[in-house]
């Protein structure tokens, strides 16, 4: 118990004092080391060495190419394409743009993997294209940023490449996994669209001619394969998880420079530069996540917390709703990414001593995670939009409040009813 204090304590210190989230982790594990048995029985070179395990990983490869095809869609013309097709099919119905913006960011979800992502690329659009039709900017604002979650979840998804790697859990059924619950959280933030449009002014658009409909639709075709290129090649076992990164990278590319040739070298090499500088810095914290988890094991801190936690209870259902808390807290302070590294070795051995499936566990641990990309104090979705609309801060961060009910929502109904998570992986599997 001392341990685990010492541990949690030097690292929320380090977090307090705005130490960076990677170093904090280092220095905390350093510590921990030296007043176990002052680095008698550990020679410092296996920091090094188990730092470099961690990024000499085949699935770890998937994260940089799925960054870089989330960059080239952004940089081209994929992503006004994709918002033209969906205002096509829903930007009729009550509620209008508010319809257009989830459905936009569900097809984005497929080939993006991040929040940021959506928010920085679509977001831009989206608020740009609901201020000209007169919807209220903090309508705008909350329903781009409470739908940008969504990116996250539908496959494919950077931090579920990471839970799946340091969790011994299959990437392809995690990806298979996000589909529903993706699907879930959408559905649910169309319907909260409907009801605000009895009380807000959401102007509704006529339905557009089939001829329209058509047009828009072969217009983006190519750009719409991108989801079903990586989630049925991955389904079909014609390439793994991390090849499906690089097989996005590439479609992009081709779709940017080749087919719709809005993307020059000029764009490509600052999409490169941008790419690389983000994914250093993911890397190298996974690196020191990598002998923060060996350590955690060392300790047994897992054990610890599974035998504190079963004190609570030791209904399934209940601990995973203690649990959901504490990461819908946890995402309020540190981005999905770290989170993910932090506490999975942490939660993975200790969710399977109290009989819960780790696959489910991943896709809750990550949908939880992150609402935190809409919350204060370091949403990063918070800033981005702060930065698109030239609102306050705490104005959006309001903005956000009402989108936050059918998000906890679905998040409750999957602790609930399990099988939405599990249902798909394992009719596929059969």
């Amino acid at each position: 118990m001392e341990m685990l204090i010492l541990f949690i304590g030097l690292l929320v210190f380090f977090f307090i004092i705005g130490v960076p989230v990677s170093v904090s982790i280092g220095l905390t594990c350093m510590a921990v080391l030296w007043m176990e048995n002052g680095f008698a029985s550990i020679p410092l070179t296996l920091f090094p060495l188990k730092m470099m395990h961690g990024v000499n990983s085949f699935p770890i490869l998937a994260i940089p190419f799925f960054i870089l095809a989330a960059n080239v869609m952004n940089k081209g013309s994929v992503t006004p394409r994709i918002f033209d097709f969906a205002n096509a099919l829903v930007g009729h119905l009550r509620g209008g743009l508010g319809h257009v913006n989830v459905l936009a960011s569900m097809i984005f979800a497929g080939m993006s993997g991040t929040a940021v992502a959506d928010a920085a690329g679509l977001g831009t659009l989206e608020i740009r294209a609901m201020k000209e039709q007169g919807y209220p900017l903090d309508y705008s604002t909350g329903i781009t940023g409470a739908s940008s979650v969504i990116g996250p979840i539908i496959p494919p998804s950077v931090a579920m490449v990471i839970y799946g790697w340091l969790g011994d859990v299959s990437v392809g059924a995690l990806f298979i996994a996000g589909v529903i619950p993706g699907i879930l959280l959408g559905g649910s933030l169309m319907l909260m669209t409907w009801l605000l449009s009895f009380r807000l002014n959401m102007p509704i658009q006529p339905r557009p001619p089939v001829r329209e409909v058509f047009r828009l639709s072969r217009r983006a075709l190519l750009s719409l394969m991108t989801p079903v290129i990586i989630v049925g090649g991955i389904w079909s076992g014609i390439f793994t998880p991390t090849e499906s990164g690089v097989v996005a990278s590439a479609y992009a590319m081709v779709l940017g420079m080749v087919v719709y040739r809005d993307i020059s070298w000029k764009d490509l090499l600052e999409v490169f530069y941008t790419t690389i500088e983000f994914t250093a810095i993911v890397l190298f914290i996974i690196s020191i996540a990598v002998l923060y988890g060996w350590l955690l094991v060392r300790i047994q801190i897992p054990l610890t917390l599974a035998e504190m936690i079963m004190k609570v209870s030791t209904n399934a259902t209940v601990l995973l709703f203690i649990i959901t808390f504490f990461f819908l807290i946890v995402g309020c302070f540190m981005s999905v990414i770290e989170s993910v590294l932090i506490f999975t070795p942490v939660m993975v051995p200790m969710i399977k001593m109290l009989g819960i499936d780790p696959l489910f566990f991943g896709v809750l641990m990550v949908i939880s995670l992150s609402v935190g990309v809409i919350t204060p104090p370091f949403g990063n979705v918070l800033y981005v939009l702060v930065g698109i609309t030239k609102m306050p801060f705490e104005k959006v961060v309001r903005a956000m409040v009402p989108f936050l009910v059918p998000i906890i929502l679905v998040i409750a109904l999957l602790v609930l009813f399990p099988q939405l998570v599990l249902v798909l992986p394992h009719w596929m599997s059969r």
